[in-house]
């Protein structure tokens, strides 16, 4: 129990009933009505259940004041939370939404205001991305990553394993990419070399799994891939050799879309990375091909989107593989700063879905303000009010509520050298994006977010967590 609420117990201000993030659909609170968890209080749950009560870290017993149990007529991550003076009955559809049931228990704990939540998620992706190729970080610094993430009720996360400065997931039959694209002197500014053996990678997954997160890989192709080719040149052109490149520009690689071998190696990787991923997305990028002819990506993209759909994956690209025919469960991930996309309106028209990532709104590695230490900043600042302040159904004209899987929140890696830059530039805007993805259109509003997240100030500081005290909330 300790482990679990001690951070709860740096502030004297009450918590309300309401007071978590995301904000729930509804709250009915019960005046002077409170349940404290204390040395003793125990859980109880059916077996399918038991790895959801071993999150709470609190004893068990068959009678426990704090119940957990499943009702088949709630949605899979929906939840019902059921405070009195005698006890907690948290119910879920299925073992996900017990979970994040969870999760608002550990936000109101250790006093538990009395009430009733009742939740559901408005999107069923709910994610955020960790780009591990232009600076890597261990499978242990990973996992303590996923552990703040699941806080704010996040079910996946998108991980960005290749790009020009690095390749970070080793693939039998192909030694060389992991040997050299994630040897010494890879990762931006040559500071960020590693990589993920295959039974790191599945000890990763596994991890996620138990927190009801979907890990979603990324190997990026046509473009972004120096590093591939600096390990094999074969896959150029001319077969010639190609430098490393360690800085932060983009656009200048291609694979060659008219080289058998190109294929060859695009089968032997993505059947690898689907046989290690249960999940089921694989994302193939498809973004910033600048050096790769219009008629080669399309050419590309021909042979190499139905890839993901024989290994029974759905496949998933940044929104410029919108340009080509896609495969029917094709996913569409926007992420420009552009108010509309007719390309990706056309799929969203045809029953594609799209994740919403707006640069402007979700990119967590945009400065804050002109005085940022980290982060970069051409989609401008992006403010906690400006990353709250938006909603996915209006972002983009043609994609409608029905057309949006969910949102996600890119973390690039360009300026990053450490966790605590991770966490400084993750938090406090994540739980942002964690509420526009999660709460209903009309039950968020700035007001009562800002108070919500400033109760976090004394929280993240008792846990050593480095965030920014963005001048806009009035840290408790």
């Amino acid at each position: 129990m300790e482990k679990l609420f001690t951070i709860f117990r740096v502030s004297e201000r009450t918590v309300q009933l309401g007071d978590v993030i995301p904000r729930p659909a509804s709250v009915r609170p019960v005046a002077d009505a409170t349940f404290p968890i204390v040395s003793g209080t125990a859980v109880s749950a059916p077996p399918e259940l038991e790895r959801v009560a071993a999150h709470l870290g609190l004893p068990r017993a068959a009678d426990g004041a704090i119940r957990l149990t499943l009702d088949r007529e709630l949605p899979a991550e929906g939840y019902r939370l059921e405070i009195t003076a005698d006890g907690v009955t948290l119910a879920g559809g299925a073992p996900a939404g017990v979970f994040w049931g969870v999760q608002t228990l550990r936000q109101l704990g250790p006093v538990l205001p009395g009430g009733v939540i009742e939740d559901r998620p408005r999107y069923p992706y709910r994610g955020a991305m960790l780009d591990l190729a232009r600076h890597f970080f261990t499978p242990d610094e990973v996992k303590a990553h996923i552990d703040l993430l699941v806080q704010f009720k996040i079910n996946h996360l998108h991980l960005h394993l290749t790009d020009d400065q690095g390749w970070r997931l080793e693939i039998p039959g192909w030694p060389r990419l992991t040997e050299v694209g994630g040897g010494p002197g890879t990762g931006v500014d040559g500071a960020g070399p590693g990589f993920l053996t295959c039974a790191e990678y599945a000890d990763l997954v596994a991890w996620a799994a138990d927190r009801f997160v979907t890990v979603v890989p990324e190997i990026d192709m046509p473009g972004h891939v120096n590093a591939v080719q600096v390990a094999y040149p074969e896959l150029t052109a001319d077969g010639q050799p190609v430098a490393p490149r360690t800085d932060a520009e983009v656009g200048y690689s291609s694979l060659v879309a008219g080289k058998e071998e190109t294929y060859a190696f695009v089968e032997a990787v993505l059947k690898t990375v689907a046989d290690l991923t249960p999940g089921p997305y694989l994302h193939i990028g498809g973004d910033e091909c600048m050096a790769t002819p219009p008629g080669d990506y399309r050419a590309f993209l021909e042979r190499v989107l139905p890839i993901p759909a024989a290994h029974g994956k759905s496949v998933i690209g940044w929104h410029e593989i919108a340009a080509v025919d896609l495969p029917e469960n094709a996913i569409v991930q926007f992420w420009r700063i552009e108010e509309s996309d007719e390309a990706v309106a056309r799929a969203a028209a045809s029953g594609r879905r799209v994740i919403v990532s707006p640069a402007d709104r979700t990119y967590l590695d945009m400065k804050y303000d002109a005085g940022s230490p980290l982060g970069l900043d051409w989609a401008g600042h992006l403010t906690v009010e400006r990353a709250y302040d938006w909603d996915p159904a209006e972002r983009l004209p043609g994609v409608g509520e029905e057309a949006i899987l969910g949102v996600e929140a890119p973390l690039w890696s360009e300026t990053l050298r450490s966790v605590d830059d991770v966490r400084y530039l993750t938090f406090p805007r994540l739980p942002a994006v964690a509420e526009v993805a999660w709460s209903p259109r009309g039950g968020r509003d700035w007001a009562s977010f800002r108070e919500r997240l400033a109760a976090f100030g004394p929280r993240w500081t008792a846990a050593g967590i480095n965030f920014h005290r963005a001048p806009e909330i009035d840290w408790h």
